[in-house]
């Protein structure tokens, strides 16, 4: 269990799910994005019918030009490297174009102890490239029609344009608040985060 979940299980019941083609779960083909939103609707109805609250860590959509420019069928590279049997390719084009780590920094990483378990997963970064969609683009009208009290969070030394991201996410859902955590990159610290979250979650 993640920090983030040990620190809120304190107070709540936490399920963290692997999604389909992580972790333990299953990865049957053909992928589709519709595939993972029922999952993740049998997954919620199994508990309780409906989402009362949501919080968003840093979505990572493109809102201006300073964004990593993708390819329309990045997704595609992805999947059809992987499907070749060429994880680390995959995985090192992800880091590259996606997540802006340079050749140099990917070179050091195959060297670590966690780039096996990255080659395992490289399918799911597809996977992400799919679900945000071409351009990685803002779904104005998906998120305008989120009814639920939203808080959207960045972290204040993750890039500018995640930062930017995260504002245009906040002011397309009606009433989100937006906030930014000092001293905190996308792979935030549970100690910073968890009390964010236990103020938005418990506030009636």
């Amino acid at each position: 269990m993640s920090g983030i979940a040990v620190g809120l299980s304190r107070w709540f019941t936490v399920f963290s799910y692997d999604r389909r083609g992580h972790g333990d779960s299953g990865d049957t083909r053909p992928y589709a994005v519709e595939r993972e939103a029922e999952d993740l609707d049998a997954v919620i109805a199994a508990r309780t019918p409906a989402i009362t609250r949501l919080a968003l860590w840093e979505p990572p959509y493109h809102v201006d030009e300073t964004a990593p420019r993708l390819p329309r069928d990045f997704p595609v590279q992805l999947d059809g490297l992987v499907s070749a049997g060429r994880r680390a390719e995959a995985v090192e084009l992800f880091l590259v174009r996606a997540a802006e780590a340079s050749p140099k920094d990917v070179a050091a990483m195959r060297g670590q102890p966690f780039w096996a378990a990255m080659e395992a997963s490289a399918r799911s970064l597809a996977y992400e490239a799919f679900v945000m969609g071409p351009d990685n683009a803002l779904p104005v009208g998906l998120l305008g029609g989120i009814t639920q009290p939203t808080l959207v969070l960045n972290g204040a030394d993750s890039p500018a344009w995640m930062r930017r991201a995260g504002e245009a996410v906040a002011g397309a859902i009606p009433g989100a608040v937006h906030r930014v955590l000092e001293g905190q990159v996308h792979y935030v610290a549970p100690e910073a985060i968890v009390p964010e979250l236990l103020e938005f979650l418990i506030t009636a």
